[in-house]
């Protein structure tokens, strides 16, 4: 076989292997959306069971580094320093307690970002320094880290109370 021939025919086979690695598709990332779902519903139990501590530094525990907390009639609170302090005033409350119920749960389909929603019990004493219960609803968008577990990246709350008017 002439050395012309040979050639050709290498050149072609080569060209056919890179042909055929260009159409090969990727695999996607396994599906990890039934897994991650759970774990954001427990990290919400244990998260809303952690209020009960009173403790700040339990509940930025459940943030991301930069997470941010939205509250009801407050600044926006971002890093876990001022998240704490915004859960530090909540605490100062007389007789404050909250917990939450998660409804709803959705993850990407990339498993790096979810959010979840639900509703929020609080009760605190008035001026009078009678138990008032606040029933509100809520929304966490969910950041996944580098361990794999999932930090709150933003936190908003709010009533479903009528709004007061302002104090004359």
């Amino acid at each position: 076989m002439p050395i012309f021939i040979r050639a050709m025919c290498w050149i072609f086979c080569c060209g056919l292997v890179v042909f055929a690695l260009g159409c090969a598709q990727p695999q996607p990332a396994p599906d990890t959306r039934a897994v991650d779902e759970a774990a954001i519903r427990k990290a919400e139990a244990d998260w809303s069971n952690a209020a009960a501590t009173k403790q700040a530094s339990a509940m930025t525990a459940f943030y991301d580094e930069a997470g941010s907390a939205f509250p009801p009639n407050a600044p926006i609170a971002t890093g876990k320093d001022a998240v704490g302090k915004m859960w530090e005033s909540l605490f100062a409350l007389p007789a404050f307690s909250v917990h939450w119920e998660t409804s709803n749960v959705v993850v990407a389909r990339s498993g790096d970002l979810g959010y979840s929603e639900g509703i929020y019990e609080s009760t605190v004493n008035d001026p009078k320094g009678n138990p008032s219960t606040d029933r509100g609803k809520y929304v966490v968008v969910w950041k996944k880290q580098a361990d794999g577990s999932w930090k709150a990246l933003a936190d908003i709350f709010n009533s479903d109370l009528s709004a007061q008017p302002p104090p004359k």
